[in-house]
């Protein structure tokens, strides 16, 4: 009998450490599920980016996402030039992706870059285009003189700086220092009294030219991606002419910015200048070789 009670005592200890162990276990699989969603913080981060880069950082930003969930992606698309004023303004940006050196350069100055963080992420080129079925007798930017119309960026937009540099190198027209001060008059007068429409950026110049509304106008090469049964590249315009049309990134110094949100902006500058985003670059015309 008392060897019977022992064994059953025995059973009873074995059965309580077992359901003992077993409590600990989930407990510990509680905590482990706790810490795991614990490390996941939403957040968003600003992230302006010139007009010709919309159709790009668009699927960019799905692709980010898809493994990035909970960080939050806003874009603000505009001209460079506008983009500029709108920081120096102090509107919240956590990364501004430029069309030209010009902007950031700016940017810079002001001490509203942070350091070490600026890279010349892609290369483009400044292209004439025109409607397929628009009968033009250009040829490309030397013979915009025999257009009607020509959609043309503003002074303060990239591309429509590149147009007049173009110009000025070709002679047509005079050297100044600053080609973003030449007003779209003094190009009409040196085009011959062509009537220019100016664009306040290259997606604006591009519609112009597709509605009909122009004959034909300055644009990047990335930009007629998608366009190529509605479109007709006239010239690809030489660097010769131009100069390298480099893009610029840089993370922008952003004070209201929490440590999660410096956290996100720093990861996705990362992805953009990663290899598998210089793929989707490429896909949309864009030149990633660059120095």
């Amino acid at each position: 009998m008392a060897g019977g009670r022992r064994l059953k005592r025995r059973i009873l200890m074995a059965a309580f450490v077992i359901l003992v162990l077993s409590a600990m276990a989930g407990c510990t699989g509680h905590r482990h599920s706790t810490i795991k969603r614990e490390k996941i913080t939403e957040t968003e981060i600003q992230v302006f980016i010139a007009a010709s880069l919309n159709r790009v950082m668009t699927e960019l930003g799905e692709i980010y996402h898809t493994s990035h969930p909970e960080v939050k992606i806003t874009y603000n698309t505009d001209s460079s030039g506008t983009l500029l004023t709108q920081i120096k303004e102090g509107y919240e940006c956590d990364i501004f992706f430029s069309a030209a050196q010009k902007q950031m350069d700016e940017l810079e100055r002001e001490g509203l870059v942070r350091n070490g963080t600026r890279v010349n992420a892609v290369n483009n080129q400044l292209v004439v285009v025109t409607r397929k079925d628009s009968g033009t007798r250009v040829k490309g930017i030397d013979s915009l003189p025999d257009a009607e119309s020509v959609a043309l960026a503003g002074g303060s937009v990239p591309a429509g700086q590149y147009t007049r540099q173009a110009l000025m190198n070709l002679g047509t027209l005079y050297k100044v220092e600053d080609v973003s001060a030449i007003t779209t008059e003094e190009i009409s007068y040196a085009l011959g009294g062509v009537e220019i429409s100016e664009q306040d950026n290259v997606s604006k110049v591009l519609s112009a030219v597709i509605d009909g509304s122009c004959e034909v106008g300055t644009t990047y090469y990335s930009d007629t991606y998608g366009y190529e049964d509605r479109l007709t590249i006239l010239e690809a315009v030489s660097y010769g002419l131009t100069g390298d049309v480099l893009y610029p990134i840089a993370r922008v110094v952003n004070e209201d910015a929490d440590e999660a949100q410096n956290a996100a902006a720093d990861d996705f500058l990362k992805f953009i200048l990663s290899d598998k985003a210089k793929a989707v670059f490429e896909a949309y015309y864009f030149d990633t070789e660059v120095e």
